[in-house]
């Protein structure tokens, strides 16, 4: 108490200037109408700023959020797509009676089901070396094992070659020493799309032969020939191509969809045939 007197005695001119100085505004305010409009704009403005700013920390925050739920959400529906593409629906094959109204439509058996698939966060990411790789925030504990493909929101991205319970990571398309099986979309045409270590945009399909038919703008997906992903994964579009004398197959440029400089979030395939697969591969290997 008696620090805070001796305060007040030391600051008492200082502090009634201030008194004085409060009371001079707000009878200028509350008396000027002008005065009144520029101090409540002034006010008004500060404000504004201040609810801007955390307005937008706020947001950066929810935005994380909702980035998370959309990837889980966007898994869910490509696993539910890859449900429905096993199973086809002849028209003959419907029961279509005579003034019947509603037709039995074939429920989707998950046991058909070749792919499922895990959403995921990418906590690293390299694009400018000759061999980059990435890193994500799901392990051998959300079922993440070796050789599992990982999809982007433009398509192919990379292969799963290491694990840990809680992370795994592995060769990007962006990596000289990996490779992935493509083909001309709607064709049955298919190569080997690999990347030469130049541009971080563009890779070349290799092994297409010269008399295949296609255009700039065409699309390159993979071609269900690996063990990896699925048929019909995105990988890029036809940006140029030729056919280079002497040679049997065309020269072609591939501008990849994925945008390694902006990659958040991804998708890991999980081949649920794998193991049949592979019994079965090592059945052919020992004849």
């Amino acid at each position: 108490m008696r620090s805070l007197l001796r305060f007040l005695a030391r600051n008492y001119f200082f502090l009634l200037f201030l008194l004085l100085e409060a009371v001079s505004i707000g009878l200028i305010v509350n008396y000027n109408n002008f005065q009144r409009v520029r101090f409540f704009n002034s006010s008004n403005s500060v404000t504004a700023s201040i609810y801007e700013k955390f307005n937008a920390i706020t947001s950066f925050f929810a935005l994380q959020k909702t980035n998370a739920e959309l990837a889980d959400e966007n898994a869910r529906l490509r696993t539910q797509l890859e449900q429905y593409k096993q199973v086809f629906i002849p028209l003959d094959s419907m029961n279509i009676a005579e003034g019947k109204e509603e037709q039995e439509l074939q429920t989707p058996d998950t046991t058909l089901r070749q792919f499922d698939f895990i959403p995921a966060k990418v906590v690293n990411n390299s694009f400018i070396k000759q061999y980059n790789y990435i890193t994500i925030n799901k392990g051998s504990n959300d079922g993440v094992a070796v050789d599992m493909g990982i999809i982007g929101p433009g398509g192919v991205v990379g292969i799963v070659t290491s694990v840990s319970k809680n992370y795994a990571t592995g060769p990007t398309i962006l990596n000289k020493r990996w490779s992935v099986s493509a083909k001309i979309k709607n064709s049955n045409y298919f190569g080997t799309l690999a990347w030469d270590g130049i541009d971080p945009h563009v890779a070349r399909l290799n092994e297409i032969p010269f008399h295949v038919k296609m255009e700039v703008g065409d699309t390159i997906v993979t071609s269900g020939f690996s063990d990896v992903f699925p048929e019909g994964v995105p990988v890029g579009i036809i940006e140029k191509f030729d056919h280079a004398s002497g040679r049997n197959f065309f020269d072609i440029s591939v501008r990849l969809l994925t945008n390694f400089a902006n990659l958040s979030y991804v998708e890991i395939a999980k081949n649920n045939h794998l193991e049949e697969l592979i019994d079965l591969q090592k059945m052919n290997t020992n004849e």
